[in-house]
C-alpha cells in the first residue's frame, strides 16, 4: 500500500469511530469504556514487547514508547472515568442525628 492509501485508510476510519462515538448512549458508556480499557492493555503488552525486541533499532524504541504512552494515557484515564460514573452510584453516608 501506498502511504496515500494509508492517510485514508487513516482518515475515514477516524472518521466512522467519531461517528460510532457519537451515537452511544450514556448507559453503555462504562461498558465500552472497560472494553477500551482491556484493548489498550493488549496494546501495552505489545509496545512492550515491541520496545524488548528492538535491540538498538532506534526507529522500532520510538515506535514502542510512543504506543505504549498512548495506551497507558488512555488506560489511566478510562479508569479514571469509570470511577468517576461508579461513584455516581454509591450511597451518601445520611446526616441524621
Amino acid at each position: 500500500m501506498t502511504f496515500i492509501n494509508l492517510l485514508w485508510v487513516l482518515l475515514l476510519g477516524s472518521l466512522l469511530g467519531l461517528e460510532l462515538i457519537g451515537k452511544v448512549p450514556p448507559t453503555l458508556h462504562t461498558p465500552l469504556m472497560s472494553g477500551a480499557n482491556a484493548i489498550s492493555g493488549i496494546t501495552m503488552l505489545a509496545a512492550l514487547t515491541c520496545i524488548v525486541k528492538a535491540e538498538g533499532n532506534l526507529p522500532l524504541l520510538i515506535i514502542g514508547s510512543v504506543s505504549l504512552g498512548f495506551a497507558l494515557f488512555n488506560v489511566v484515564g478510562g479508569f479514571f472515568v469509570t470511577d468517576r460514573m461508579l461513584a455516581m452510584f454509591s450511597r451518601k453516608p445520611s446526616n441524621k442525628k
